[in-house]
């Protein structure tokens, strides 16, 4: 069972038979093309998301049509958006967090995901509490959460996670997209191994956040696929 703690334990306790290594003993040196890509993913952090913007609009139509193919939007603004966990009727106000990439990963994960996308967003899988966490608002935390651990708004990343997403990034131009995947089914994974409730929310998000830590410091890190926790979207 998903949130049996065991199983939780036994599938990310594999990082811990891998070594781990000190920052201080990396000396970061980018390439030009991790320069261009670090570039362009720190641009896409200072794109707030402007409702006024047609671009915006249709990325957020994308996201209902990829969430319920199968059930028109009567608006932009509309009490539907609460079915996937939107704090009001307009999600514009909740992207004022974290900006348009929020909205670009949450898209990301539906299209190239969508299995384990609804998977997550009808909580279809363990045993569920009756206060669950909402679907679109925690995906905005796990965004915010991967930019502070990443580093991601300072000119050079200090920590392990940060250094070595830059070589993971010069595999994969997509990596915070993915690795964004991979933190909300850690996430939830995580949820269900604690049993949690609604108001423990940013004590799992804290929990993910250790344990995406420990991962992406694991000494033969070199590919997104390296990952032990990637396993999960492969379920």
């Amino acid at each position: 069972m998903v949130g049996n703690r065991t199983w939780f334990g036994g599938l990310f306790n594999s990082s811990g038979k891998r070594r781990q290594v000190s920052a201080e003993k990396i000396v970061l040196d980018l390439t030009p093309l991790q320069e261009q890509r670090l570039q362009k993913l720190k641009e896409r952090l200072n794109v707030p998301y402007d409702e006024s913007r047609p671009e915006h609009q249709e990325s957020l139509r994308a996201l209902w049509n990829a969430s319920f193919p199968d059930t028109e939007l009567n608006s932009l603004v509309s009490a539907q958006w609460k079915d996937m966990g939107w704090q009001g009727v307009n999600p514009a106000t909740d992207f004022r967090g974290c900006g348009f990439i929020s909205l670009e990963n949450l898209l990301f994960f539906a299209r190239t995901y969508p299995a384990p996308f609804k998977r997550l967003m009808l909580k279809q899988q363990g045993m569920r509490a009756v206060w669950e966490y909402p679907f679109a608002v925690a995906g905005i935390n796990i965004s915010y959460m991967l930019i502070q651990l990443l580093e991601l708004n300072s000119a050079r990343p200090k920590s392990l996670p940060g250094i070595n997403f830059i070589k993971v990034l010069t595999e994969h131009e997509d990596a915070f997209d993915v690795l964004y995947c991979i933190a909300f089914e850690m996430m939830d994974a995580q949820w269900l191994a604690m049993r949690a409730s609604y108001m423990q929310f940013k004590e799992v998000l804290e929990a993910t956040k250790q344990q995406l830590e420990r991962e992406l410091s694991l000494e033969d890190l070199n590919s997104i696929h390296d990952l032990p926790a990637y396993n999960l979207l492969c379920k």
